[in-house]
């Protein structure tokens, strides 16, 4: 059996490599067009699971960690980033209320059990300052039955409100909760021209119709 550093190395690379540009350049529309509103130019930000960098490489903030199990992220990564090669089930080697934003974008579903979700939201907390934001981004399970399970490592089954509720038993305020947001998956070859991209993010009726994956922000109490 493969070790899960490789097991996941190698479904970054069958799922990405084809898409690496594009994805760089949706998440920087994304970053500098949405995203940024939520993040202070000073602040101190980890995104957790990482990847390939493409969130963390395009936003603006004054230090920046990156935290995710894959071996190849580093390689990926602006010089600029700390790396943390890690998993997010253990404890984080981050310094407690050191961070002022935990971004997190399709990571949650991934962990092979609800206790590991709880686990890794009660890190996210540890570490913000108070009144630190968690950024929550994720496929939507309420509008996927059948295409979430298309991927062989989505585990656990998440909604807006779930995650909401979680964040709150965990000593979060919810500051923001869309149940669709942006549609599902790049890595299924949905590829929309860039302008089309920035379009969508300002029109907003069109988010109920495409929208898959939901967005919550959470502030540490």
């Amino acid at each position: 059996m493969k070790k899960k550093t490789d097991a996941l190395r190698d479904i970054y690379r069958i799922r990405f490599t084809k898409l690496e540009i594009y994805r760089n350049n949706v998440w920087k529309i994304l970053c500098d067009e949405y995203f940024s509103k939520f993040i202070n130019p000073d602040s101190n930000i980890l995104d957790l699971g990482s990847g390939w960098g493409e969130f963390i490489n395009n936003i603006n903030a004054a230090n920046k960690w990156a935290l995710d199990l894959n071996p190849d992220t580093k390689q990926h990564l602006n010089q600029d980033i700390i790396f943390l090669q890690q998993d997010c089930t253990k404890q984080w080697e981050i310094q407690s209320e050191s961070l002022d934003v935990v971004f997190t974008s399709n990571l949650l579903e991934h962990l092979t059990e609800r206790k590991n979700v709880e686990f890794t939201i009660s890190e996210a907390k540890r570490c913000l300052k108070p009144n630190g934001i968690i950024i929550c981004l994720g496929p939507n399970i309420k509008y996927l039955t059948r295409a979430y399970w298309d991927f062989w490592d989505h585990v656990i089954p998440i909604t807006e409100s779930s995650i909401s509720e979680l964040l709150k038993l965990m000593g979060f305020n919810i500051e923001l909760s869309i149940s669709k947001f942006l549609p599902y998956s790049m890595s299924q070859g949905w590829t929309p021209n860039l302008f089309l991209v920035r379009m969508y993010l300002k029109l907003f009726f069109l988010w109920p119709l495409f929208g898959k994956q939901f967005l919550v922000v959470g502030s540490k109490k």
